[in-house]
């Protein structure tokens, strides 16, 4: 049985757009053992100094300053937070004070994890599979471990987690798999979530053409041979990224569209980098530092006051921004990120 230590927020916390600090979501490493195109297509990586990674200590101690600030959820990321040796070990830590603790992982890993994770408190997991076909996997994410992502997320199933799927839709790359990923997460009982493609991090080779719009992703299940009417269902959380749709069998499924149709006015979710850098916003450029005044011997109370005058002082709606620019393509070439890897994705975390 899982048990929470947990306390009420000092005062609620919002930002000048009035949206309240609700989930945070932190990257336990930079590195990856998969290369997929939308986040890490370059050959090689300027990866952060092991020595200015967070301790899963230290990670915990600014967790639980944040719950303190209103977070009621954490979401482990990376990179492949799996690589992260002894994950289960800060899972539960977390446990003990964030009522939500969730993962994010491209599931090669997972299989082999799956039961000490759960054991250990961990509520949810997000697996990413943007294919059924290992071969179009191994062409577009440089990876042969289609197979293992399968057991994982079938290991992740039986030891009981609520899992859902992430897939990156492309065009010309799986755009044609809406329908099979969906039979899929109907036999496996997850729930299937597809996300335009996104001019963020290191997505260097992001195109316009090659995003499918959330609005054409809905016309083409309504065409395939045997669909219908597919119902958009209310929003039960204003904050959550994916909107719900239903097929005509019941088969619930999402789609976040920050590319076309940002949700920035409602989005609650900060980003921890894995050396302690925190982002008010996935676009933004620069962050805040909390590592040097942690280690540093700051106070809680003076940590406290770091992220709520921050929070307070957002403003940043960067998804917006770039639907409103006159000339769109990736939003930072190679150099840019070599001088800085904290911009990439796969650091500071989707």
């Amino acid at each position: 049985m899982r048990s929470h230590v947990t306390q009420p927020p000092i005062d609620p916390l919002q930002d000048r757009l009035h949206r309240p600090l609700g989930s945070l979501r932190i990257s336990v490493t930079d590195r990856c053992n998969m290369r997929c195109r939308y986040c890490m297509p370059e050959e090689s990586y300027t990866w952060l100094p092991r020595a200015s990674l967070l301790t899963f200590e230290e990670v915990d101690r600014l967790a639980g300053l944040f719950v303190r600030l209103g977070v009621q959820k954490v979401r482990l990321t990376g990179g492949e937070p799996l690589l992260r040796h002894g994950l289960v070990t800060l899972i539960s830590q977390l446990a003990k004070r964030v009522p939500d603790v969730a993962l994010t992982t491209n599931g090669i890993l997972l299989a082999e994890e799956a039961r000490a994770l759960r054991t250990a408190g961990l509520g949810r997991v997000t697996v990413s599979l943007d294919t059924l076909h290992p071969e179009r996997m191994a062409q577009f994410a440089r990876s042969t471990s289609h197979a293992d992502v399968l057991l994982g997320i079938t290991g992740a199933r039986e030891v009981g987690f609520p899992v859902k799927l992430n897939t990156v839709v492309i065009r010309g790359y799986n755009d044609d798999e809406l329908s099979p990923l969906l039979a899929f997460g109907a036999r496996h009982d997850v729930e299937v979530r597809f996300i335009e493609y996104m001019d963020v991090g290191g997505a260097t080779q992001w195109a316009s053409e090659d995003v499918v719009s959330r609005d054409e992703m809905l016309k083409r299940l309504q065409c395939e041979p045997g669909g219908g009417e597919v119902r958009r269902l209310p929003r039960q959380n204003m904050a959550s990224p994916a909107e719900q749709f239903a097929l005509p069998s019941g088969q619930l499924f999402g789609i976040v569209s920050s590319t076309t149709a940002p949700f920035c006015g409602t989005c609650d979710r900060g980003r921890l980098t894995a050396d302690g850098t925190w982002y008010r916003c996935l676009y933004a450029e620069e962050g805040i530092d909390l590592r040097e005044p942690l280690r540093g011997g700051a106070s809680d109370a003076e940590l406290c006051t770091i992220i709520t005058e921050a929070w307070r002082d957002r403003d940043d709606q960067g998804a917006v921004e770039r639907l409103a620019s006159h000339r769109r393509e990736a939003l930072y070439q190679v150099k840019r990120l070599r001088e800085d890897p904290r911009l990439e994705m796969h650091t500071r975390g989707g």
